[in-house]
């Protein structure tokens, strides 16, 4: 049940089906739960009663044939031919009331949650189909046929729910037949007809599948908030990065540990952890005055040391200095991070079609001069994807467009294109790097080294560099010592470079130096300071 309550939220949340919908399989799922509940209860009846029955049955046969035998001197046969029928007679006669009871219970505790009274319920179930009047027509003869039994009124039954029986099957033909003809050709059932691309099911371009310890996190039924967190973290980031964030697919898997989860885009796994949805994770931020008991882990967002406490040890460990987070809130960083270092892969045509749908509605013009006549739908879609793997959000889409609108006729190079939007949003990338204050703290190359590597840089006609071996070696050395005492003075790492190298120097520090953002002279606003803090040399050799 949990598991279909987790499919219904997670499709509702997801846009597949609406309220009413929900609320109609919901109302499903709780008559299922009741019914089942229901025959359980009435098994249990039936069961206590056959046991009693039993050895009320022996009890009586026992007693009845010691006292035919003993005290009214009767052979065996004679003593139980008389008694044995008596006893399993009355048993019958016993286990009625019983059966009555039980099946009486079964059925004013399988209507709760239905609007029908008890009598509407019943006739129509047992009129509906032949098959219950049918079952009770060749019991009630069975009965009648019974040496001993009231033949007459037995038989007259049965001939009574067989007539009824046989009309109610006669009626269902009559109206399976007028169906029949007015009702359009059958379809092929899937194993005959030919496939088609609608057997082809899409991947789910963002998907979350959990252990089923971790169904309890997802069902708002069960106080699960995990839905909630990740709603929250798709309205934030859409509105940090400018489009909207495609709806997380959530399922469970039962492939998956009880307590692991795991995040998916267009299919393929990019992150994956383990919690445990009973305690919470304390995170060590780097600076804390003792230690915690509990099983030690790392947070899987952002890799820290961190402990899983007992909900109890929550605020010791924020006295120690910990930061102390549920499971849900674990889930929802960890996917918050991975969307937001792969956001360029979740803008697609039709995110930047209606991006520029929106931008049209106030600048009608701008739109109809930027697309398609100076550039397609595709070139405007790998800029804003370039932006956004540099982390440069691209919510200001009206500057963007105005500055492709404005450079795009002499020249229609993506790198060119990125550089000429990056320069227009300055400010934004600035702002977002050290916040409103006038001093940009930087790390800059040696004159002699910045020449060398415009020297050395040589492009391919795909837009890549070639770097000497050596040299890219010995630098990429040079600014992982930089960033680390950067990173030790609490200060944030920013190489300026000339304009040329821009690109190139921070193709080279995404996976050599990760943390270090790049930007060029053109790109620091004039309302800002420099503030050189550090300088990387030219390498030896």
């Amino acid at each position: 049940m949990p598991g279909k309550q987790m499919a219904i939220d997670a499709d509702l949340n997801s846009g597949l089906i609406n309220q009413d919908e929900a609320r109609l399989r919901r109302q499903e799922v709780a008559d299922e739960a009741d019914f089942y509940g229901a025959m359980d209860g009435a098994s249990k009846f039936v069961r206590g009663d056959a046991v009693a029955g039993i050895l009320i049955l022996l009890i009586n046969i026992i007693g009845g044939l010691s006292i035919g035998m003993l005290q009214h001197d009767l052979d065996l046969s004679t003593a139980l031919r008389f008694y044995a029928l008596l006893t399993i007679g009355d048993g019958l006669v016993a286990q009625i009331p019983s059966l009555l009871l039980s099946t009486s219970a079964a059925i004013i505790v399988t209507r709760v949650a239905a609007d029908e009274d008890v009598g509407g319920q019943v006739i129509q179930q047992l009129l509906s189909t032949p098959k219950a009047l049918g079952v009770a027509a060749a019991v009630l003869t069975i009965m009648g046929i019974i040496p001993g039994m009231p033949n007459v009124a037995f038989l007259s039954l049965a001939a009574i729910a067989a007539g009824g029986a046989w009309m109610i099957n006669r009626r269902r033909q009559d109206e399976l037949r007028a169906e029949a003809a007015a009702a359009p050709p059958r379809e092929v059932p899937p194993e005959q007809r030919e496939l088609s691309w609608d057997d082809v099911q899409p991947v789910d371009i963002i998907g979350l599948e959990v252990g089923y310890r971790l169904i309890p996190l997802v069902d708002r039924n069960q106080g699960g908030q995990l839905m909630n967190r990740i709603k929250g973290v798709r309205k934030k980031l859409s509105q940090e990065l400018g489009f909207l964030i495609q709806p997380v697919h959530i399922r469970d898997n039962l492939d998956l540990s009880p307590t692991a989860y795991r995040i998916s885009l267009h299919g393929v796994t990019i992150g994956e952890a383990e919690i445990h949805p009973e305690r919470e994770m304390a995170i060590n931020p780097g600076q804390v005055f003792g230690t915690l008991q509990g099983v030690p882990t790392k947070d899987p967002a952002f890799g820290l040391d961190a402990v899983w406490v007992e909900p109890g040890q929550r605020d010791h460990a924020q006295t120690l200095g910990y930061t102390v987070v549920d499971a849900s809130t674990v889930v929802a960083t960890h996917l918050s991070e991975i969307l937001q270092s792969h956001a360029y892969e979740l803008l697609g045509h039709e995110e930047v079609q209606q991006m520029l749908d929106l931008l049209g509605r106030s600048a009608p013009k701008l739109v109809e001069d930027l697309v398609p006549k100076v550039l397609t739908l595709g070139q405007v879609l790998r800029v804003l994807q370039n932006l956004l793997e540099e982390g440069v959000p691209v919510k200001d889409i009206r500057t963007i467009a105005e500055t492709l609108a404005e450079y795009a006729p002499q020249s229609q190079e993506i790198g060119d294109l990125t550089a000429a939007a990056r320069i227009a949003l300055a400010r934004a990338i600035v702002q977002q790097l050290v916040g409103p204050s006038q001093e940009i703290p930087v790390v800059v190359l040696d004159p002699s080294l910045e020449q060398i590597l415009q020297q050395t840089v040589q492009p391919f006609k795909e837009g890549g560099v070639g770097f000497e071996p050596g040299l890219a070696e010995q630098l990429q050395q040079a600014l992982t010592e930089t960033f680390s005492q950067q990173q030790m003075a609490g200060q944030e790492s920013i190489l300026l470079v000339a304009a040329p190298l821009r690109s190139w120097m921070a193709r080279f520090v995404k996976h050599s130096v990760p943390g270090m953002n790049v930007l060029s002279y053109n790109e620091v606003p004039d309302n800002r300071q420099i503030k050189v803090v550090a300088s990387v040399g030219q390498p030896s050799g």
